[in-house]
Formats: structure tokens, sequence, C-alpha cells
């Protein structure tokens, strides 16, 4: 659980900050120009920071487009499976007379923030391979400056793995307790019941012991 909520919440910075691609000017040292999904900044020497939201949602590039929606639903399903395992989870009060209930609860909280840590990482994932591309790209004149991974790219990939780590160890565990949960008893009639079944007739003096 702690893993989860450490992946979400890495999740939700991530999502935000604006340090997904770092650019170095050599023409001008004293600027650093970081991209994120949001805005971009420009942080100069003084510790001046300028930051310019982006333009129209159509005239980004797919996969800022994309990633903005697949990170926004990440945080989305982390805060659903962070609810659901917590309310599965034995401390909590709630449905402590259904066990089959609590542990349905933490295998969907586990499933779904799985599911989040898979929507957390294939943007960033996505992101970092077109940062590569860009770098490595023969056509671009050397002389012209080019992105590279910023901080929120590492804390995204963490984020993913956290999430994914959380959901799994809390769906093996609601797993492991329904296998290891104890069979209710079968039900057993009692001896003088099963002999009025069988058509048996009981002494007059164990009557009132029956009744």
């Amino acid at each position: 659980m702690l893993l989860a909520l450490l992946g979400w919440i890495s999740s939700c910075v991530t999502t935000f900050v604006p340090l997904w691609k770092n650019l170095n000017l050599d023409l001008n040292e004293l600027e650093v120009w970081n991209m994120g999904l949001w805005q971009v900044c420009i942080t100069q020497e003084e510790g001046v920071v300028e930051c310019q939201a982006h333009g129209s949602f159509l005239a980004l590039p797919p996969e800022l487009r994309i990633s903005r929606l697949l990170m926004c639903l990440s945080n989305g399903l982390g805060l659903l499976g962070c609810l659901l395992a917590a309310l599965g989870l034995e401390g909590w009060r709630a449905c402590e007379d259904k066990p089959g209930r609590k542990r349905q609860l933490l295998l969907g909280g586990g499933v779904t923030l799985g599911m989040a840590g898979i929507t957390t990482l294939v943007p960033v994932s996505w992101v970092a391979y077109n940062t590569v591309l860009d770098f490595w790209d023969e056509t671009v004149p050397d002389i012209v400056p080019r992105w590279e991974f910023g901080e929120a790219t590492f804390l995204g990939w963490f984020a993913g793995a956290f999430l994914a780590a959380g959901g799994l160890l809390l769906a093996c565990s609601a797993r492991s307790t329904m296998t290891s949960a104890p069979l209710a008893p079968a039900c057993r009639r009692a001896p003088a019941a099963r002999g009025l079944a069988g058509g048996q007739h009981l002494h007059p003096k164990n009557a009132d012991l029956v009744i």
C-alpha cells in the first residue's frame, strides 16, 4: 500500500511539473529551457523562471497530446485503486462482516493500480523514445540544440514501477487470502432428524428431548 501511495503521488507530480525535457543553449549558457506536458519554462542564471503555457491542444505533437490524456487517466486510476485497496485492508472496519467482499475490494484495487502503472509507463517511455530519436537525428545540423531527458522522465519511470509493484503485491495478497481461507463446515442433520426423515418412529420417552 505504501508503494502504491508513493507511486500515485510521484505520478501526479510527474504530470504537472515542466521537467519532461531539458534544453541547454550553447549560444546562451545562462538559460535552460524545460518542457512539460502543459508549459515551457526558461530558467535564467539569476534564478528567475518564466513559464508559458502551450498553445492549442491540437497544435501539440502527438506524443504530448496522448501523454496528457494517459497521465490524467493514470492519476484517476491510481486514486481509485488506493481507495479500493484501503477499504479492503484488514485494519479498516468497512465490510468486516463480509471477508469475501474485502478480498474483492483488495483484488480490484490491486488490478486498478496495476493499470495506473501501465498508463504511467507508456507516455513517459514514448516521450523518452522520441527524445532519443530527435537527439540522434543525423538530418539535423550539430549546431542546433537538442532536447534531453528531464527529471520528470526518471520520476515517471519510478512512479509507474511503484504503482505496478504495489498493485501486484496487493492482488497477490488478496489471492493468497482467498486460498488460505478455511472452508465452512458442511451442515449435518441431527440423528433424530435423520431418523424422522427415514420413517423411523421415536419412543414416547424421547419425544420431549427432541422437542
